[in-house]
């Protein structure tokens, strides 16, 4: 006699669950692939974005807490760009600093604003000081956007010019191109590293092939000096700042461009705790983002029939979650069958190839992006070949260190911590 678990209608409902579960990613997720496709197509008949009719004043602002080893490499890329020097200012606010981040910055040619607020603590505050600051007390200076970068990046010497391309078509927030300085440190990095290229060449790039909003993603972008004003200054400080203004932008109808030829360099974390500890506050970030803007993206979505919107919901929404629930009803069905008397063995077949496919074809999904990524970015990818394809491969292990992140996530109360930064690299080691 079959055990309780061992019915026709049991299978019935694991095989129309699984199937759902499935249907439901494929119809939510497939425009990536689309998207995978328009940039891979673009690659065959690129055109150069014209050249800027107008040369427009900037101003580049860097939130840095205890940055010394990294800070002056920084705004020393920045003085080096290939854009006239009296268009381009450079402003470092430091944010709660216990070392001489402030005096190593101002040595290098920053103007510099120490911040000392243990209440309001992150970087969106940080951002809010210097814009209030520096529409107040720079006010005359005729700047008409500002640059937003982490204390770590380096840029390549045509970065200004190129965004200003961009900004002069009519873009009034344009993010970049973010490569990495340690790729090579080991597999972690790597990780993080291929994630961001794989944004930019097959997310943001492709959104602006097609027409749509891009997302700025935590450094490397411009932003209108009006568009700020609009909003009386940075009025973001969730967790993920950056894709909350991103998702922002979307709602209110605001678009975001995108610049590949304007190159930024960042430093990724190399220990599992850092990596860790970041990822974990991404997490939160995107869960709060969602709870906040979920619906209204929604809504614009169904009002305004805006692509944009429903890019952003997809982006933001708890998708791991919903994969994790899909093998936790399968782990518990594939339990309850081992645990039956007789075994229900059609469950067990059925439970188990079910939560093995969904690991499989979720490692192959990201080793299909990972490798899509690293041929078409070969160049631009700073390491050795071996690397580069070993990478590949430990790239969907990386992502799958997000599985307990974003349960954790769920749970914890998270704030807002620095990461350090000791790679020191000069731009000249990128050129």
């Amino acid at each position: 006699m079959a055990g309780p678990f061992g019915g026709i209608k049991v299978l019935q409902f694991i095989q129309g669950f699984n199937l759902l579960i499935f249907a439901l990613f494929t119809v939510f997720y497939a425009y990536q692939l689309f998207y995978v496709v328009a940039a891979l197509w673009h690659d065959r008949k690129r055109t150069p974005m014209p050249e800027a009719k107008k040369q427009h004043k900037f101003a580049a602002i860097i939130s840095a807490r205890n940055e010394r080893a990294v800070i002056s490499e920084l705004v020393r890329s920045i003085k080096m760009q290939n854009y006239p020097a009296e268009l381009l200012d450079v402003f470092v606010v430091a944010d709660n600093c216990t070392d001489d981040t402030a005096e190593v910055a101002e040595r290098a040619g920053a103007i510099v604003f120490k911040r000392f607020n243990r209440t309001e603590v992150g970087k969106g505050y940080a951002l809010d000081y210097a814009f209030q600051r520096i529409e107040k007390e720079y006010a005359s200076a005729g700047y008409e956007g500002y640059f937003i970068f982490d204390a770590d990046n380096l840029l390549d010497r045509n970065y200004v010019a190129e965004m200003n391309k961009v900004f002069d078509s009519g873009y009034r927030v344009i993010t970049s191109y973010r490569n990495s300085k340690n790729f090579d440190s080991n597999w972690i990095s790597a990780g993080s590293a291929l994630w961001f290229l794989r944004e930019s060449k097959f997310l943001n790039n492709s959104r602006m092939i097609l027409g749509t909003n891009c997302a700025v993603s935590g450094t490397g972008f411009l932003v209108a000096c009006d568009v700020l004003r609009a909003r009386g200054g940075w009025k973001y400080h969730l967790l993920t700042e950056d894709i909350q203004f991103s998702i922002d932008c979307a709602c209110e109808g605001e678009r975001v461009g995108y610049c590949s030829t304007a190159v930024l360099y960042d430093e990724q974390p190399v220990t599992f705790e850092q990596s860790w500890n970041q990822r974990l506050r991404w997490s939160k970030g995107f869960y709060q983002v969602f709870a906040r803007y979920g619906r209204k993206l929604f809504g614009g979505v169904v009002k305004r029939r805006s692509f944009s919107c429903y890019d952003m919901l997809m982006t933001v929404a708890p998708a791991m979650l919903l994969t994790l629930a899909s093998v936790a009803v399968n782990a518990f069905l594939l339990v309850s069958a081992l645990l039956s008397t007789p075994v229900a063995v059609g469950v067990v077949r059925v439970t188990l190839s079910s939560i093995l496919s969904s690991f499989g074809g979720f490692y192959l999904t990201l080793l299909f992006f990972g490798a899509v990524t690293v041929i078409t970015e070969w160049k631009h990818i700073n390491t050795t070949a071996a690397r580069k394809v070993l990478y590949t491969f430990t790239f969907p292990l990386f992502i799958f260190t997000y599985i307990p992140i974003a349960i954790v996530a769920l749970f914890r109360k998270i704030e807002w911590k620095p990461i350090a930064h000791t790679i020191s690299k000069s731009i000249e080691e990128f050129q």
